[in-house]
């Protein structure tokens, strides 16, 4: 019998508890879903979704693209690789300041475009390493360079006017070429940072080429003799890259003049590596100003 009574009791408080609830209160829970709640233990499909802490502010070029994701290299040689959706906002900045702005889709994100990126990352850290961009900014001048690139054909440069289409019309062997200068930056032992020497070099360099309509720049990326040769390989491609970005960043040399660029490891030295001297010439970036033979000298 007590057993019986306790039982009793029981359904007697439970049924207290429930009474205070009005009915629409609890219509109103039901059908106000808490987004936080995964039901059956299905994961929320919307990355966005779980993009709860801002992510670091990200500025370079946009070096490759694929699907919904784009590579964005900086100044530094630093590639990295941001996820964008239909809620990340495209914006391309115009007049003084960049104090007009016009929204566009991300189909505008194209590669060669310069970039400053506002990005989330899910709490904890993105388990990938890929951070999601909430915002993608941009000039409207450099925009309309990189629709310039894409619209080339068959990897040659395209003017927007009469006298380029007539010159790309003489362009019969644009693999033969006369070289007019080149100039060498070098770098420490390993590394692939620019000096201020270098960067004032360069710029020197894009200021004197840019006056030759018809100029090409070539970049081609050495090392010396020290590390194996998987790690020179890469070394000389990270130099070429962070010569490349910096005349075309800093310098403001055009990307659709400049040539598919190449590392060379420690071939070609221009010195002995049996000395430190010598390897210190050959730790370098050579940056080829070239004409094409077919209009050099029109």
């Amino acid at each position: 019998m007590r057993l019986l009574s306790k039982t009793n009791h029981v359904r007697v408080l439970l049924g207290v508890v429930a009474l205070p609830i009005p009915a629409s209160v609890a219509a109103q829970q039901q059908n106000a879903p808490d987004p936080s709640i995964v039901v059956n233990g299905v994961p929320a499909t919307d990355a966005t979704a779980a993009a709860t802490a801002p992510g670091p502010e990200i500025k370079g070029v946009i070096s490759a693209r694929n699907g919904d994701r784009i590579k964005v290299t900086g100044t530094d040689g630093t590639s990295t690789v941001v996820a964008i959706s239909e809620a990340t906002k495209v914006k391309a900045a115009a007049g003084l300041f960049g104090a007009t702005r016009a929204k566009l889709s991300t189909d505008a994100l194209l590669n060669g475009l310069p970039v400053t990126v506002k990005t989330m990352q899910p709490a904890g850290g993105a388990p990938d390493g890929v951070l999601l961009a909430s915002q993608v900014t941009f000039r409207r001048g450099d925009f309309k360079t990189a629709t310039m690139i894409r619209n080339a054909t068959d990897q040659r440069f395209e003017e927007q006017t009469a006298a380029t289409a007539a010159l790309r019309g003489r362009l019969g062997d644009i693999d033969k070429y006369n070289i007019k200068n080149t100039i060498n930056v070098h770098f420490d032992t390993g590394k692939a940072e620019l000096s201020e020497e270098a960067k004032a070099n360069l710029c020197a360099t894009a200021s004197s080429a840019g006056a030759t309509e018809n100029a090409l720049l070539l970049v081609v990326g050495y090392t010396d003799a020290t590390g194996s040769e998987d790690f020179n390989q890469g070394l000389s491609e990270k130099r070429a890259g962070r010569v490349i970005n910096y005349l075309q960043q800093a310098c403001g040399w055009k990307p659709y003049r400049m040539l598919t660029p190449t590392g060379m490891a420690e071939a070609d030295p221009l010195a002995s590596n049996d000395t430190e001297e010598g390897k210190a010439q050959n730790r370098r970036v050579a940056v080829n100003v070239l004409v094409s033979k077919s209009v050099d000298g029109l």
